[in-house]
């Protein structure tokens, strides 16, 4: 990609605790804009089963039980924001998770000629998010997401996405685990709102409220960053 179209590229980066519908969110962001949603854990595992140099780094990391380093996690990234389907723009999902994540990527983008577009922060309430954390179930099949009370299959047992029958759910799913994972969330993520918040470029979402709402005020962020 050259550098004149990563110029025009949105850099997108979502916050927002597990079961805050992030997932959800990106793929409606992909299908609207034609941005790409990056997630890390995709990332690294993509690279390792590709080979490349930083995929081969953090293969040997996790295979001896380490924490792939931020630098690796950069070196992934940068390559696969090189790839063409990126020239409009990506969803980062997962990174940066701490204000020095944040510093290292303005410095890969910078050097990029890019800088993020907006950071968009869905705030939850804990208590009703714990209740939809535990709901939440995913096609076997395709990972399309559902949940009991919210987002059921238009058919009952058979993925809207693509028909699958088979359908999992998240042994960590359960209130227990969800108020534990949302702590360490607010903790870790804190920090970074601020970063972000003194850039000029955080927007908050209320992430309680309806998918199609949600949708709504994402897309307008995004039509506005992107203009």
């Amino acid at each position: 990609m050259g550098t004149d179209t990563m110029t025009q590229a949105t850099v997108l980066i979502l916050l927002g605790p597990p079961g805050a519908g992030k997932g959800t969110q990106a793929r409606m962001l992909e299908d609207a804009f034609g941005l790409v949603q990056l997630s890390t854990g995709d990332l690294l595992r993509a690279a390792v089963a590709a080979g490349t140099e930083a995929g081969k780094q953090a293969k040997a990391v996790m295979e001896a039980g380490g924490l792939v380093s931020d630098a690796i996690v950069l070196a992934i990234l940068k390559d696969r924001m090189a790839e063409p389907d990126t020239a409009r723009g990506v969803i980062l999902d997962g990174f940066p998770r701490t204000a020095a994540q944040a510093e290292a990527l303005d410095g890969l983008l910078a050097a990029q000629g890019m800088a993020v577009s907006s950071v968009i922060s869905m705030e939850v309430d804990d208590q009703a998010m714990i209740a939809r954390v535990a709901g939440r179930y995913t096609c076997a099949d395709c990972g399309e997401g559902y949940h009991d009370e919210f987002k059921q299959p238009a058919v009952a047992g058979v993925c809207d996405k693509c028909g699958g029958t088979a359908f999992k759910r998240r042994a960590d799913d359960n209130a227990e685990t969800a108020g534990a994972r949302l702590a360490a969330y607010h903790a870790q993520t804190a920090p970074l709102i601020a970063y972000y918040e003194g850039r000029g470029v955080l927007e908050r979402i209320d992430a309680m409220g309806s998918i199609e709402t949600i949708r709504d005020g994402m897309a307008a962020i995004v039509s506005r960053v992107s203009a």
